[in-house]
């Protein structure tokens, strides 16, 4: 056997002569390392020479990003991947484009896994390209023992962009040193309207405000070499609020309100990664839209960094917005467009998007340039010298006392006082205060939150600080949701009368909105409680114009009247013994219909 060494890791001489991970001498160059290998030479240089021994499946690897443990089928990651989301779960089926963001371990255990996980790539796909570690830290890494800072809205609220250098200068140190390289934050579109449910990961309504923001958090990450990445590009709300919903803003207001902070992210904070938006921008998905991506961004920003898709965003030009015919087209109208890494949630979705570029349809100069963008982060973060990250720094910074001291300065600031009706403030001695909803006690953090440390809640905290005498009642009040209505489970559903009939209902599923015909599938549904929209909800259906019919039997739940009816968009119809209890049959929004009806 060859015997060598190596500067990145220790490998043995089995381990670089079957993966060609960068350990075989090569004359000419100072280390006599492959120059891909040797950090004497131009980033450039060595994205080149690495780009030109990487085959097409490697390429397609490079520019694909999932959340995965790589806890098992090692053989899989062979290839190469762009970087995994640890300690985090997706979706493979109705709900794909979900995550589950599991706590995770605390700071110095993960540490140790993304070592692990990033020594397997280094010694062991072929090429030994080490990958991105990614993860969400909108106010603080969202993962066990990681500082919880106030959430994006209040810290714009501080109206102190110097605080927001500080604060993320916090999370980026606590993130990089668990060997995460990228964040998928901050959030910089613009609050358009009260009633979008992401209002409270945004810096709000100024498009300035939102600049200065963006541009102190995005430049805190990257000196610290964590790669920030703006999102969602761009105009991700639409009229009354409605998320990714079509955009058809014009010109003047896209440059004035719209784009402003996330140029201030890229071209002043340095950062080197932006995801684009669910949403369509003048008919075009914001994933696939070359106005945006490869004249705006690359063309006129000149932007060198890679752009990523959020979450199964890249299908929706086939589920969504329909101006593809497949999975595997709507990846090549991205990439084509500029995009540059895919995101899914499972890594069995490769197969949907690997096709354009295993069979050469994109074209070549614009799949390298996807690559080498990769590549360049790559060697540009270190991480083919300094892949791994000590642990025991990780245990030590993260929830540490200075940043749990910076991140009560920062709540502090972030508060504000609206009005002071009649001298109310500060209490008057022995005031009696009444404090009303689930939110007093249930301790919240925001969205993309961690779970924590020590954590107080509104009401133990106005209890324990209460003085001259200050009583301090409390009512949950209604809470947040009236559990009024439930979907009917399976044990009370028959498919027929009588001791032969299954659990569920049986179901017919048509290609057409008058239930007629043949059906294109039959199936049991054990209960109806479907929330279907960019997965088609039976073979042979498309995600629009199709019908179901469900039929069975009810058995009671309780003998006496009940309320029965249907939650679903257009045409409902219910029928019970042969009697209608509900008849809408019609294009309408989400709506419940119901009756009494005794059983």
């Amino acid at each position: 056997m060859i015997r060598s060494r190596c500067t990145a890791a220790v490998f043995t001489a089995a381990v670089c002569l079957a993966f060609a991970a960068g350990c075989r001498r090569e004359s000419g160059g100072p280390s006599n390392l492959l120059p891909h290998r040797d950090p004497s030479l131009s980033v450039e240089r060595r994205v080149e020479d690495l780009l030109r021994r990487m085959k097409p499946v490697e390429k397609f690897r490079q520019l694909f990003m999932i959340p995965d443990d790589f806890a098992s089928d090692r053989g899989w990651f062979r290839d190469g991947i762009f970087g995994l989301q640890v300690a985090s779960q997706g979706r493979a089926g109705q709900d794909a484009q979900r995550l589950d963001y599991a706590p995770g371990a605390e700071a110095r255990r993960m540490a140790e896994d993304i070592n692990a996980i990033q020594r397997r790539f280094v010694e062991e796909s072929r090429l030994g390209i080490p990958i991105i570690p990614f993860d969400e830290a909108l106010h603080g890494l969202i993962r066990s023992g990681a500082t919880a800072f106030p959430q994006a809205i209040g810290l714009a609220a501080t109206w102190d962009a110097g605080l927001m250098r500080e604060v993320a200068g916090s999370i980026a140190r606590e993130t990089r040193s668990r060997g995460i390289r990228q964040v998928l934050s901050p959030v910089v579109n613009i609050a358009r309207d009260v009633r979008w449910g992401r209002v409270e990961e945004t810096y709000g309504e100024d498009p300035y405000l939102a600049s200065r923001m963006a541009a102190a958090f995005a430049g805190a990450f990257e000196r610290q070499g964590v790669i920030a990445t703006p999102k969602h590009f761009a105009a991700n709300v639409g009229d009354g609020g409605r998320d990714s919903y079509p955009i058809h803003d014009d010109e003047r207001r896209l440059r004035e309100i719209e784009l402003p902070p996330f140029r201030a992210a890229l071209a002043e904070g340095g950062a080197r990664s932006i995801m684009t938006s669910y949403n369509s921008v003048s008919g075009s998905p914001a994933s696939a839209n070359d106005r945006f991506l490869n004249r705006l961004l690359k063309g006129e920003w000149a932007f060198r960094g890679f752009v990523i898709s959020d979450a199964c965003s890249v299908g929706g030009s086939y589920s969504l917005h329909l101006t593809s015919d497949s999975y595997a087209e709507s990846g090549r109208q991205a990439w084509e467009s500029g995009l540059d890494v895919v995101f899914q949630t499972a890594r069995e979705h490769a197969a949907l998007f690997n096709r354009p570029i295993l069979e050469g349809r994109i074209g070549q100069t614009r799949l390298d340039d996807a690559v080498k963008r990769v590549l360049r982060a790559k060697m540009e973060l270190g991480l083919f010298e300094n892949p791994y990250v000590d642990p025991a720094e990780a245990e030590r910074l993260n929830g540490s006392p200075a940043h749990r001291a910076l991140a009560r300065r920062a709540a502090e600031a972030s508060i504000v006082l609206l009005k002071n009706k009649a001298g109310l403030l500060p209490l008057a001695p022995r005031a009696r205060l009444a404090v009303i909803g689930t939110d007093a006690v249930e301790a919240r953090l925001g969205g993309y939150s961690g779970p924590g440390n020590r954590k107080s809640s509104l009401l133990e905290a106005l209890r324990a600080t209460a003085a001259n005498g200050a009583a301090v009642d409390y009512a949950p009040g209604c809470g947040r949701t009236v559990p009024r209505l439930r979907p009917i489970d399976s044990q009370h559903l028959r498919t027929a009368p009588g001791p032969n009939g299954h659990p569920g209902l049986s179901a017919e599923y048509f290609a057409n909105i008058s239930l007629a015909g043949e059906p294109a599938a039959r199936r049991i549904d054990y209960r109806v409680d479907f929330h279907w929209t960019f997965i088609p909800p039976a073979e042979g259906l498309g995600t629009d114009w199709y019908s179901v019919r469900w039929t069975g039997t009810l058995i009671g739940p309780v003998n006496g009247p009940v309320e029965l009816g249907v939650e679903a968009y257009d045409g409902i119809r219910l029928s019970l013994d042969g009697r209608p209890v509900v008849d809408q049959w019609a294009k309408q929004t989400r709506r419940t219909l119901t009756q009494t009806v005794r059983l």
